[in-house]
């Protein structure tokens, strides 16, 4: 079935008098989600550094960009499958890892809902370290869906290597080491509201269930959570160096990806030191202000990175981001606050709602602009607009 089906059986649809349940673009999602999130998750959502400047700018940089149409071309079948770490997916589009997730769903299980979608509409959930339920139960929803383990690096090597062990037990398909969170950002809607999730015992499932985080308690967290929230707290943030690539190579045989990348040259040394894959990122806008939109970004990290796959994400919020991101030579996009919304609108159901539209205006602009495959998608077909 071709994704840009969606669009018809929302039509057929309303020929008996039914319409969708939820928006059909980011922007009118959005005030809806807020709107059902309590206030502390909603500002650690929605949210992001300083001003926000950077967080505004990765949306508005899509804005300067505009694909050209090419006609008579034939483009009647698309094929948006993509070749990722070995493993055949039928689109480029993942979801991206975002620590509160859980939060995010009524029923406070996120984390199982973003799975469960994930197995729905084969689209990957790169799970975050911060999980409401262990990585174990969020990777037994995954079905046929590969899916990716993010992992915040502790200062406790040992607990680290436990973590991605459990995560290769547990099935996930590759480790994504993020690098610019060792420390958190100034944040000024949490600021304002006092509140970081994890201090208040939230999202640390994959701590308090991990056999050498537990060793390190005088008491289990079930009985002292405090005294856990207190030992992760002192744990979470490791301020990774390149001296330390070669020992997070040597944890894993699955494929490893650094995401935080924006330089050209750090591209280069990644690639040189081993790794399986590029994430280019900045983390959504949430850690630094005052920073380049990460799409600028993208095409120096994909020149560096050479044949090494490069995921991407930071702003997307429509299938043409998808579009324009993939033909500045993204072989992934990934996405974060929109099916954060989605979730917090209507748990799965709303997740595969929004993941359905993005892909259907994908596969729509691709065949209504001439454009078959992802391969014809190049810098070429783009034009700068501002």
């Amino acid at each position: 079935m071709a994704f840009a089906d969606y669009q018809n059986e929302i039509y057929l649809a309303g020929l008996h008098g039914v319409t969708p349940r939820l928006p059909m673009t980011c922007a009118e999602l959005e005030p809806l989600a807020q709107a059902a999130m309590p206030p502390s998750v909603r500002s650690y959502v929605v949210g992001g550094a300083g001003d926000e400047f950077t967080q505004r700018a990765n949306v508005t940089a899509f804005e300067q960009w505009g694909l050209v149409p090419r006609m008579l071309v034939g483009a009647r079948e698309r094929d948006l499958s993509v070749d990722l770490f070995g493993m055949r997916l039928s689109s480029p589009l993942f979801m991206a890892p975002v620590g509160v997730i859980g939060l995010c769903a009524q029923d406070g299980h996120g984390d199982l809902a973003t799975a469960r979608a994930a197995a729905r509409t084969g689209v990957p959930m790169i799970a975050s370290t911060l999980t409401v339920d262990p990585m174990e139960q969020v990777a037994a929803e995954f079905g046929d869906t590969p899916g990716f383990f993010q992992l915040y690096t502790p200062t406790d090597r040992e607990l680290a290597e436990s973590l991605v062990h459990r995560a290769e037990k547990a099935g996930f398909k590759g480790i994504v080491v993020t690098l610019d969170t060792w420390i958190t950002g100034w944040r000024p809607r949490d600021l304002a509201v006092s509140n970081f999730p994890q201090l208040r015992g939230h999202c640390l499932a994959n701590y308090t269930s991990d056999p050498v985080f537990r060793s390190r308690l005088a008491k289990s967290p079930e009985e002292d959570p405090a005294a856990a929230v207190m030992r992760w707290a002192q744990t979470f943030g490791n301020p990774l160096t390149w001296d330390d690539l070669p020992w997070l190579r040597s944890m894993t045989d699955l494929p490893l990806i650094l995401k935080g990348i924006c330089h050209p040259d750090d591209a280069r040394r990644a690639r040189d030191a081993g790794v399986d894959g590029v994430y280019c990122s900045n983390h959504g806008g949430r850690q630094a202000n005052g920073g380049l939109p990460a799409l600028h970004c993208l095409p120096g990290v994909v020149e560096a990175a050479g044949d090494l796959p490069v995921l991407f994400d930071s702003g997307i919020r429509s299938g043409a981001d998808i579009v324009k991101a993939l033909a500045l030579g993204a072989t992934a996009v990934g996405i974060g606050r929109p099916y954060a919304y989605g979730l917090a609108l209507d748990g799965t159901d709303g997740i595969v709602h929004v993941l359905r539209s993005l892909l259907a205006e994908a596969d729509l602009l691709m065949a209504v602009d001439g454009y078959p495959t992802l391969a014809d998608l190049t810098p070429d077909t783009l034009r700068r607009v501002r």
